[in-house]
């Protein structure tokens, strides 16, 4: 079944690397179709009006998979376009592919011209052992596991088994071209998936040269799309997603995937991840295997969630301490020091009945039960996960497979730009590599640009942090004599009309800061020049992911932390530039603060997410093809309708990774302050699989298959906030909210046996003598002769001999806060840690079928290498094959053994 002429072990990557001058001689290149370029009559073309949605060549056997276009745009850099075209086509046929253009007359605005590619199956054999791509050898016999008993149950849940599963399971074995007997070969037109095949031509397309420029070897698709020679590269759509294809060879997975995954009313549905897989590739398909088991599990925790909040709900009424506010004759007559200097009143605490009422829903007992469980949940999501990422990579042959080939490669930019070369310790062989000052250089721009950065995201912040204190006295001075707010009042207080008003601004910066860091990532990125596209990733990840981290956790950070905790006290507050007096925390706490602030940003990022990942590419795609609507269908060819698609771009997925990251954050570090926060990350992750399984099913040009046998660096990002979520819960709940506070009284200072809460307010409001206020804060009017006024804090009474001092209550509540934040997180850590030890990385049926597949798979290849020997020595050599022979039926023995 060897069909490989002389050349047949030569890669590109050896042709690329040939002296400059040399002909980039590929495999088999005697076998290239002269015809592959020549354009037809226009009768023909007529003939041909009925195929023209095919994704085919124009013989109808010659599968298409990629495409080229580009335009002729009568430029000054004309010529040299067309030189670097003819010069890069001319290699790629050396390389054994097969190219047939496209007039730009055929095209539906005759601007265009397309160039198809086909790899024949001597190009697909060479690259497929170059990429280490396996194969089926033989069908899976290993036994299934025992079904689920709840199957019945979830059967409403389940696809068609032919969508789920679409080929059977196999063994499979590394392509090698002189063992083409072993491998399950049917036909050889489709042994090789479309997604393989279209990954192994981005392969070759990114490593062929197309000439000399500046005395430099320029080689890559991608800079030829950069310099715009072409203006776009990408795999075809194997028929439009609402209907079947009318050719009979079309396999039609694009369709079947839009009508059981990519429709919103199948949000129900579980997802066909092998079709998946086998449509889009390893790559992709993981991503959405985590998406959906991110969502599955937040199914629990948002369940959780809302019980907690329930019980805040019913137990409302409940709350002795909202009912000593509300009281008139307790809130009521208990007079509080104005929260600005000179514009704000003395004002009554009753005032804030309502907002006192509303924090009890987030500030309760089972705030705290709802932390502990958020630090376990989180546990138990990323070690689940880790389960099904070891089934994944045993279902989907990627066991052995460490990181893509081609991820672990050199980059194309970066041969490019590294002119000097040193030998490879390991390979013996020169390479390009970057001096070590010229990293140093560039590393030092990088980290300044960074930190310059991130520098700004916390002016950004200041900046919302003196907006709050400059609008306060605004907002206090405009509700009191506004007659209009009065009914409202009491639920927006200044406190919250500030809070409110300072995170829609906020968020408002924060998507400004985003998009401008997003490119100014990507630069400095590129700048580096990093060695491999995993470290090209790697790299941007980090980045991208530090400036969120800091442009979206800000704020809460701020409100959780430092709001009302540097405030001093009347007569000597504290101010932010010796101009703005710092705020104050509503009598109630600032845990309503914080859970208004995490619910604008995070809810405002996930509807301005979606909105932009589903409208913005369907409006430029309905923009693009107005004028195609026009045309008859049968001239609006497969390759035209997939150009004017969107392209889903090499971080395409980044991006989706980054947003659910961001997400993540949201629901593990804050948790405390907002149990419905799963519920509402629920929510738009079971509207954001439908989403991004629309936009690319439809949306969006079929991406290059690439594969990936985890989620990568960011399973470490999400480890890392696991573990921080822990430490930022019990901060919360000891410092921001009211909790330690109520249960220290209730233990150790309660004036009352029956009702020990009663009393607490009162208990917790220090009191102040008019008099000793400085003429910068004293407000310019008392028309009640107020002689005194209450603040929130622990101090002594103006009679006491420790006049305003700490009362020794304060440092028994900041012990009980210290205490309760080591005790929790100890807790919820040893919890943690003997939870990951009980759940095994890789469950024990994988471990055995892994363990069985490989000693089979061993067994098939040697069993094939001594039917080889065996013929051999009948024919050859007697005395050096009956060596190999004894040699091979040992290593047999010693496989059963092992």
């Amino acid at each position: 079944m060897n069909r490989l002429g002389k050349r047949g072990n030569e890669t590109l990557i050896e042709m690329s690397l040939s002296a400059d001058g040399e002909e980039c001689n590929g495999p088999l290149s005697e076998t290239i179709s002269t015809a592959g370029s020549e354009i037809p009559s226009s009768s023909e073309i007529d003939k041909r009006h009925e195929s023209k949605d095919s994704i085919f060549f124009r013989d109808g056997v010659r599968r298409i998979d990629f495409v080229l276009s580009y335009v002729d745009d009568f430029s000054k850099e004309l010529e040299k376009k067309l030189e670097r075209r003819k010069e890069f086509e001319s290699n790629l046929q050396k390389a054994g592919l097969e190219l047939e253009t496209e007039d730009k007359k055929e095209s539906e605005d005759g601007k265009i011209f397309f160039v198809k590619i086909h790899a024949p199956w001597e190009v697909l054999i060479t690259y497929a052992e170059v990429l280490n791509i396996k194969v089926p050898i033989r069908e899976n016999d290993i036994p299934s596991t025992v079904e689920n008993p709840l199957d019945c149950m979830l059967f409403p849940l389940r696809l068609p088994e032919k969508v789920m599963h679409p080929e059977p399971d196999y063994f499979t074995a590394p392509f090698s071209k002189d063992k083409q007997e072993l491998y399950l070969i049917n036909d050889e037109s489709t042994f090789f998936s479309p997604s393989m095949r279209n990954r192994i031509v981005n392969y070759i397309l990114t490593r062929c040269p197309y000439g000399t420029e500046e005395g430099k070897k320029k080689f890559g698709i991608k800079r030829l799309l950069n310099n715009g020679t072409y203006t776009a590269a990408y795999p075809l759509h194997d028929c439009q997603y609402w209907k079947k294809a009318n050719d009979p060879n079309c396999d039609n997975e694009r369709y079947t995937l839009y009508m059981e995954w990519a429709r919103f009313l199948r949000f129900y549905k579980e997802q066909p991840l092998d079709l998946i897989r086998k449509y889009y590739g390893e790559k992709i398909g993981i991503y959405f295997a985590w998406l959906g088991f991110y969502t599955e599990m937040l199914f629990l925790a948002a369940v959780v969630g809302l019980i907690c909040f329930l019980y805040g709900l019913f137990t409302m009424d409940e709350n002795m301490s909202s009912k000593e506010i509300c009281d008139p004759a307790i809130g009521g007559e208990i007079i509080m020091c104005p929260l600005c200097d000179q514009e704000c009143d003395y004002w009554r605490l009753n005032t804030t009945c309502e907002s006192s009422q509303y924090s009890h829903l987030f500030d309760n007992v089972a705030t705290l039960f709802f932390a502990i469980f958020m630090g376990i949940w989180v546990t138990l999501f990323l070690e689940f996960w880790k389960r099904r990422q070891a089934r994944l990579k045993y279902e989907w042959d990627l066991v052995d497979f460490e990181e893509e080939q081609q991820q672990l490669q050199l980059r194309p930019e970066y041969e490019a730009k590294c002119t000097q070369k040193k030998r490879n310790p390991v390979t013996q062989e020169m390479e390009p590599y970057l001096p070590l000052t010229s990293q140093a250089v560039r590393f030092c721009i990088s980290g300044t640009t960074v930190l310059f950065w991130v520098s700004l995201i916390i002016a950004s912040m200041i900046a919302v942090i003196v907006y709050r204190l400059a609008v306060y006295a605004a907002f206090a001075s405009l509700m009191e004599n506004t007659q209009t707010l009065q009914p409202i009042s009491g639920l927006l207080t200044p406190q919250l009309a500030t809070s409110v008003t300072a995170s829609c601004l906020n968020f408002v910066i924060i998507m400004i800061l985003n998009f401008f860091y997003e490119r100014i990532a990507i630069w400095i990125t590129d700048m580096e020049i990093p060695r491999t596209h995993m470290e090209y990733e790697n790299r941007l990840t980090m980045k991208m992911f530090l400036f969120q981290f800091v442009n979206y956790y800000s704020s809460c950070f701020y409100v959780a932390f430092f709001k009302g905790k540097f405030v001093g006290y009347p007569g000597a507050y504290t101010y932010m530039f010796n101009r703005w007096r710092n705020e104050e925390c509503d009598p109630a706490g600032c845990l309503i603060e914080l859970t208004t602030q995490l619910t604008i940003v995070m809810a405002g990022k996930q509807i301005w997410g979606n909105i932009q990942e589903a409208f913005v590419p369907w409006i430029c795609n309905w923009w693009g093809r107005r004028k195609a609507r026009n045309n008859p269908e049968n001239l609006y060819s497969r390759w035209e309708q997939d150009h004017d698609l969107q392209t889903f771009g090499a971080l395409g997925l980044f991006y989706e990774y980054l947003e659910m990251v961001i997400q993540f954050g949201f629901i593990t570090l804050f948790v405390a302050s907002f149990p419905l926060a799963p519920l509402l990350a629920l929510m738009n992750n079971i509207l954001e699989i439908r989403v991004d399984s629309w936009k690319l099913t439809t949306q969006y040009r079929r991406p290059v298959a690439a594969k990936a046998h985890s989620i990568g660096v960011w399973q470490e990002i999400l480890n890392g906030m696991a573990i921080l979520s822990v430490v930022t819960n019990a901060f919360i709940v000891a410092f921001t909210s009211d909790m330690i506070p109520r249960l220290v009284y209730y233990y150790a200072y309660y004036e009352n046996e029956d009702s020990p809460m009663s009393g607490y307010i009162n208990n917790s409001l220090s009191v102040f003598l008019i008099s000793d206020f400085p003429d910068r804060n004293k407000p310019k009017e008392n028309p009640e002769d107020f002689v005194i006024c209450r603040y929130r804090d622990y101090r002594y009474p103006p009679d006491h001999e420790r006049k305003y001092l700490h009362s020794m209550q304060f440092w028994h509540i900041l012990a009980a806060k210290l205490a309760f934040i080591i005790i929790m997180e100890h807790v919820v850590f040893i919890v943690k840690f003997f939870v990951a030890w009980m759940i095994p990385d890789v469950p024990a049926d994988v471990k055995a079928k892994i363990k069985r597949e490989k000693y089979l798979t061993q067994k098939i290849l040697h069993e094939y290498e001594l039917e080889k020997l065996k013929e051999r020595l009948c024919q050859g050599d007697k005395r050096a094959t009956e060596k190999e022979f004894i040699a091979t039926e040992g290593r047999m023995e010693l496989s059963r053994a092992m």
